[in-house]
């Protein structure tokens, strides 16, 4: 095999030249003949039994030629690799250039080299200072959540419904009289206050008892769903069937037992611990995050295409995963969110984008300070990761491979790269703001906005509104997932996997060029 490098016009994209030698060549087609030979069936031969040179006599001396192609390009492809000492990121985009008798086999491949930073400034970066007390408030509003959690439904009768109270109604809707699609139900639960229904339709419920019958009149908004039905006045002539409310818990020590701890007090000092270690957490990643966003900024990187194109397909993949774990095929997942595989890999292209300027920056900042990864450190890293795998030190060591070890240990000396730079950072008082604040502010703006919002649909039109949300909520938590930084290990264990995923796509691309 003879290797030839070219730096092709655009900055970090190479192009290999490969050349099999008749013998490399010669090895693929006895391979492809092995392969095919139980699938035809020749004359006077039974199946899978007739010599190589009566095929060929038959279908001509390049009737295994494109399989052939498939065999060994791989493999020529990885030593052409090792040869050409280029640090590669991406997948190659393969072609086949020649293959005759004089030249048996010679094909191309595009790749995309880790490029070059130059850093910036990465020490003494000004970053938010966040505050991670915990206010009594914050543990009386955790409780009410538990308590809230442990709450029973329990049926009323002694009394008119009221604002929270879960109410069972049956109503019919009509416009000038008649009747309109979506505005009936039976035996329907409602819960008062939850301003499920449209305008103030839940508000004339209230004071409502078991029984009785009542004309609601509300107004659709302009803005409705409905063409026919923006903008005009309805009645629903409801009949409140069942009164239930909501019974919390006492807050005492019985209730703090219930929950696994001896008394109360004990209790809400372990919610505000657990509170304070949510806060600091999200205080670290916060910080690192507004580091690693100036430092980007004062950073030149010359990110190839390729590089980032196979990250998005990389984050795709996990994407997809997560979905499918969620009980939903990836297709159904697209129908839904009404976007195309390709749109669902450009929008994640900038994040794609982010996530190599992160690394790449932080391990030149490795290098720069010259930061080492110790044995010990090292060893300790690798014990986790076959932990969370629930494998033997030996057995990991085994699946992850040289390549994965190496992964293992720059992720080791990357997040000493991060320790650093936010040890070296100056918090100021800038924008000093809970730590969860924003996340906080964001709850209870979708609160108010819901509090504010008169606009429900009907009960037909609400089960679409519920697969939306689900299917929203479900994006939310993937794009957290995909966004939020991968465990060492399983980055490990698709490193693992990487050898044989580029040899599939060389021989997928391949099979197609030959074509």
């Amino acid at each position: 095999m003879e290797v030839k490098v070219e730096q092709m016009g655009e900055k970090n994209m190479y192009r290999l030249i490969i050349e099999a030698t008749a013998e490399e060549f010669e090895k693929g087609v006895a391979r492809a003949y092995e392969k095919n030979k139980g699938r035809l069936s020749i004359p006077g031969f039974r199946k899978g039994k007739a010599p190589r040179q009566i095929i060929e006599k038959m279908y001509g001396k390049n009737f295994f030629h494109n399989d052939a192609v498939d065999e060994i390009v791989p493999e020529l492809y990885e030593k052409a690799v090792a040869e050409s000492d280029l640090d590669i990121v991406s997948k190659p985009t393969l072609k086949v250039v020649k293959m005759d008798e004089e030249n048996p086999l010679v094909f191309t491949a595009e790749v995309a080299v880790k490029p070059e930073v130059k850093l910036g400034k990465y020490k003494g970066v000004e970053i938010s200072k966040y505050d991670t007390e915990v206010t009594d408030k914050e543990v009386d509003e955790e409780i009410e959540k538990v308590r809230n959690t442990n709450a029973r439904i329990v049926e009323v009768t002694d009394r008119p419904a009221q604002d929270k109270d879960v109410t069972t109604i049956d109503f019919e809707g009509t416009i000038d009289g008649v009747p309109f699609e979506g505005g009936t139900g039976k035996d329907y639960p409602l819960t008062l206050g939850s301003h499920t229904f449209i305008d103030n339709f839940e508000d004339q419920v209230v004071g409502m008892k078991v029984g009785e019958e009542k004309d609601v009149k509300v107004k659709f908004p302009e803005e409705y769903h409905a063409d026919a039905l923006k903008g005009k006045d309805a009645v629903f002539h409801v009949t409140l069937k069942e009164i239930k409310e909501r019974r919390l818990p006492e807050l005492d020590d019985d209730f703090a037992v219930d929950n696994g701890f001896d008394n109360l007090a004990e209790y809400k000092e372990s919610i505000k611990n657990d509170l304070k270690k949510n806060k600091e957490t999200q205080a670290k990643n916060t910080k690192e995050r507004e580091i690693l966003e100036v430092i980007i900024g004062d950073t030149e990187i010359d990110i190839p295409v390729p590089m980032i194109e196979t990250q998005a397909n990389r984050m795709a993949g996990d994407v997809q995963r997560n979905i499918q774990q969620q009980g939903m095929s990836f297709e159904q997942y697209l129908q839904y969110m009404g976007i195309t595989p390709e749109k669902f890999i450009e929008d994640l292209k900038p994040e794609a984008t982010k996530r190599i300027q992160q690394r790449l920056i932080l391990e030149a900042i490795a290098k720069a300070e010259g930061i080492k990864v110790s044995d010990e450190e090292f060893i300790e890293e690798m014990k986790k990761a076959a932990e969370s795998y629930q494998l033997d030190l030996e057995d990991f060591e085994v699946a992850v491979g040289d390549e994965g070890k190496e992964d293992i240990r720059n992720d080791v000396s990357i997040r000493k790269a991060i320790e650093l730079i936010v040890k070296e950072a100056i918090e100021t008082e800038k924008k000093k703001e809970s730590a969860s604040k924003s996340a906080t502010a964001k709850d209870s703006d979708e609160k108010d906005g819901e509090e504010k919002k008169p606009a429900k649909k009907t009960t037909a039109a609400k089960k679409t509104t519920a697969a939306k949300k689900t299917t929203a909520a479900k994006k939310t938590t993937t794009a957290k997932k995909t966004t939020a930084a991968k465990k060492t290990t399983t980055a490990k264990k698709t490193t693992a996997k990487k050898t044989t995923a580029k040899k599939t796509t060389a021989k997928k691309t391949t099979a197609k060029s030959s074509e």
